[in-house]
């Protein structure tokens, strides 16, 4: 066999391999914003491991949905997955997300007005960002606290006529508050009011949900999107199914809430509603590069981040 002939086998052979291992092992994603901060940092490239929660088919295009050894998702995960709120005909065509999973089937969420979690924030861990006010006055103390506790890429969010806002991970808000010996004027944003909350219940298969005035967009969107019936209408905030009310509904497909870890970022159940099963890609396993964005060729590179698990 000539050499140039020999070449072209191999050359082949390893495209071969590489789509049988994006199709059937793993895939990978680049991180195109800042909203899983600080576990993922925008221009991290992630490998997702595609039998986390079993083997979806490849090339939906092609050949119906069908799962093979189905997992479900735990609570905590960072999960990969197509766009529910996508009109796509074949689901692996809509956007592709990320998020942490702080909803399985069954469990209850405490939701304010904007859909915002208030029950579960552990779940997400120390990285969960949230918004933190503090007094004008305070300005320079709390630019001196971050320059000393190491606190980066932390912008002025907003500011008002007595306040600047910030954005702060739990850890460092715990540092913070660490460092000002009990005497903290730096405060989370909404924490000033709980009343008013309501229950989310994450829908799971053959699980009957209760229509409420707070859940009833939610509920229909899910039921038309994801569970088969066209004909669904909210009226004076009640359930129509086929032009009848309905108080409750059984769901035939397991969800999931998935949530940013920087709490400013929308790009989450607040936006798009339930993740349903089928559309989960895979767990993020690995950080196999990163870089900053908008970095020349020669800079940017955070060489502690290559090859690093995801938790």
């Amino acid at each position: 066999m000539k050499i140039g002939k020999r070449w072209i086998i191999i050359f082949a052979g390893a495209i071969i391999v590489v789509l049988l291992l994006r199709g059937f092992l793993f895939t990978t994603y680049s991180i195109p914003s800042s909203g899983m901060e600080n576990t993922l940092f925008q221009g991290d490239r992630i490998l997702v491991n595609k039998w986390s929660y079993g083997l979806r088919t490849p090339l939906m295009a092609l050949f119906s949905y069908h799962r093979w050894f189905p997992e479900t998702v735990k609570p905590g995960d960072i999960a990969v997955f197509n766009n529910p709120a996508s009109n796509k005909p074949v689901i692996a065509e809509r956007n592709v997300f990320i998020g942490r999973c702080i909803g399985v089937p069954g469990d209850t969420l405490w939701v304010d007005s904007l859909f915002s979690i208030h029950s579960s924030q552990d779940i997400a861990g120390p990285d969960r960002k949230g918004l933190y006010s503090y007094p004008k006055n305070k300005k320079n103390e709390v630019d001196s606290l971050i320059h000393i506790l190491g606190i980066e890429n932390n912008p002025v969010m907003g500011l008002s006529d007595c306040c600047y806002v910030r954005s702060f991970s739990r850890y460092e808000y715990y540092l913070l508050d660490q460092a000002l010996y009990g005497n903290n004027w730096i405060i989370p944003l909404g924490m000033e009011n709980k009343a008013g909350l309501k229950p989310v219940i994450i829908p799971g298969k053959g699980k009957t949900i209760e229509i409420n005035p707070w859940n009833v967009t939610l509920i229909r969107n899910t039921i038309l999107l994801h569970e088969g019936e066209p004909d669904a209408a909210v009226k004076k905030n009640a359930l129509y199914i086929n032009n009848q009310p309905v108080s409750s509904y059984t769901f035939k497909k397991d969800y999931y809430w998935m949530a940013s870890n920087n709490s400013v970022s929308l790009s989450d159940s607040r936006l798009f509603g339930f993740v349903p099963h089928d559309h989960l890609i895979g767990k993020a396993w690995m950080i196999w590069f990163s870089k900053e964005a908008n970095s020349d060729i020669r800079r940017g590179y955070r060489w502690n981040r290559f090859f690093t698990t995801v938790q």
